[in-house]
């Protein structure tokens, strides 16, 4: 019965904070949570008990979460002293929410295995207020004995919730989703650039491609809301974030052979961004790079 597992989170950062508050609030249950930052655990309140360690969140808790920065953080606090591989047992199940490298991800998933510990992929997208929300999509990888043990919870703060195939899947899907939009995301750039070098309102562009074919969610939102305005928050999705995703891809690219051209471009735009500054700015902000040549 679920309603008798303990439950833990490590990370609660832009994601990680509104995932941990929706699993407790919608569970009904106090969950057992763990970061390096006291604010987020302030913020949470009654709804989390504060681990002092990620050691302490693997003994105690059943089935614990983990919504980190990269895939090294992921690694490093499975493989360090006091970490979760040293404290697992058998029966529990790690969920990793986090976007990681497909390798490590199968090389983490053997380790636990071998100590009876069940680990999934389940990388998370959209945005913060979707988390917010309980709105979330997540690519699964597992099996569908074991995407049945975890759906209940990640239905607390997702709503479209997707078995891609075994351990690993989740992160293949979610790492070319990223591609695919940062890809986009460049080619409106472009476009915008062209547009007014040519004497055409950008924004009236970007609403008229949003009437035809080459209308799509990147076009309505990081291209209207973003960078039309010229609105690139920090505390987003920004270009160094967005460039370790995009890294991972290439990675995965060159482990297939596949020529990835249009993401190599997309990583040159990401290295122009941070060599301006903008690197922890919202990643639509490598408009500005080809802003900058009109």
């Amino acid at each position: 019965m679920d309603d008798v597992k303990k439950l833990g989170f490590i990370g609660l950062g832009v994601m990680g904070e509104p995932m941990c508050r929706n699993l407790a609030v919608k569970k009904g249950t106090t969950v057992l949570a763990y970061d390096t930052q006291p604010a987020p655990l302030d913020r949470l309140g009654q709804a989390i008990v504060v681990a002092k360690s990620v050691g302490q969140v693997m003994r105690e808790a059943d089935i614990i979460f983990l919504s980190l920065p990269s895939g090294e953080v992921v690694a490093k606090i499975c493989e360090q002293a006091d970490g979760l591989l040293e404290n697992c047992r058998a029966g529990q199940i790690v969920v990793d929410l986090s976007t990681s490298p497909v390798e490590l991800t199968r090389e983490l998933y053997a380790k636990f295995k071998a100590k009876g510990v069940l680990l999934m992929d389940a990388p998370v997208a959209r945005t913060r207020a979707a988390a917010e929300a309980g709105t979330l999509s997540i690519m699964v990888g597992g099996l569908e004995s074991e995407f049945a043990q975890i759906l209940p919870y990640l239905s607390t703060f997702a709503t479209e919730i997707t078995l891609c195939g075994p351990v690993g899947s989740g992160q293949v899907v979610k790492i070319l989703n990223n591609m695919v939009l940062f890809e986009t995301v460049a080619a409106l750039s472009e476009a915008r650039a062209i547009a007014q070098k040519s004497g055409v309102d950008p924004k009236k562009l970007f609403e008229t491609l949003a009437l035809g074919s080459a209308d799509s969610f990147a076009l309505r939102n990081h291209g209207l809301k973003a960078i039309i305005p010229g609105d690139f928050p920090e505390r987003a999705f920004s270009v160094e974030y967005a460039a370790k995703d995009l890294r991972y891809a290439l990675d995965l690219a060159e482990h297939t052979q596949v020529d990835a051209a249009g993401a190599r471009n997309v990583r040159r735009l990401f290295e122009l961004a941070v060599a301006r500054g903008d690197g922890e700015l919202y990643h639509p902000v490598i408009s500005r790079v080809l802003e900058a040549k009109v």
